[in-house]
């Protein structure tokens, strides 16, 4: 019988391969906070559904959003909401034919980190003034 060689295949990447970066870890968080919007989204239309539902309701749901848990999921929240524009605007950018250059890559991932940090920080340093 004759023995058939079959050529060499590449091996996919793989994570010892790449070394982390910060558009790759960027990427990661922009789809780890669109998945954990849909879950605040279920929270967000549980809390209109306890309004709609009568005082009673909407108190408890009140007390479960103003206790120190209630508001550091809600502080998450947002910061994902924001964090997720920030991405998606950059993506926009790209879309544009925009930041292909590496250090301007970099430098947008970078500072989408920050910007979306602090656009959390301003929203609520706003809504406990207004408040």
């Amino acid at each position: 019988m004759a023995e058939v060689k079959q050529a060499a295949r590449p091996l996919s990447p793989h994570l010892q391969i790449y070394r982390w970066s910060w558009t790759m870890a960027m990427s990661i968080a922009h789809r780890a906070t669109g998945s954990a919007l849909y879950a605040g989204t279920v929270l967000v239309a549980a809390w209109l559904v306890a309004a709609a539902s009568g005082p009673a309701a909407f108190d408890t749901a009140q007390a479960i959003a103003g206790s120190f848990l209630g508001r550091l999921v809600l502080f998450l929240y947002s910061f994902a909401l924001l964090h997720h524009m920030v991405g998606g605007l950059r993506h926009f950018v790209w879309d544009m034919g925009h930041g292909y250059e590496p250090e301007t890559r970099m430098n947008m991932a970078k500072y989408s980190v920050f910007v979306s940090g602090g656009l959390t920080l301003l929203v609520w340093i706003v809504a406990y003034a207004v408040r």
